[in-house]
């Protein structure tokens, strides 16, 4: 299935910078608020469902041989027309 980019922003941020955001969207998560994501003129507006799938990766890419390059990402899946996701596997747990 075709992947098409609806917004995307990357930009080095302080760990605490990071936490300020996370805690925006985990507000308006508790809220039942859409999250409108904006970075100069772009902008969206996703609705997540009650229960979308939220997917946990860590992950390293590069060379085999020699320093890549490693990062964790958090991603809320669901499908558009309004189901709910579906499961998935065990629970997470971060300590």
């Amino acid at each position: 299935m075709p992947e098409e980019v609806l917004f995307k922003s990357e930009s080095d941020q302080s760990r605490e910078e990071i936490a300020a955001y996370l805690r925006r969207v985990a507000d308006k998560l508790e809220q039942g608020d859409g999250i409108t994501l904006k970075s100069g003129s772009d902008s969206v507006t996703m609705e997540p469902p009650a229960r979308p799938t939220f997917e946990v990766k860590a992950e390293r890419e590069g060379p085999t041989d020699g320093p890549g390059e490693l990062s964790i990402e958090f991603e809320l899946e669901w499908d558009e027309n309004g189901a709910d996701g579906d499961g998935g596997s065990s629970q997470l747990e971060i300590e």
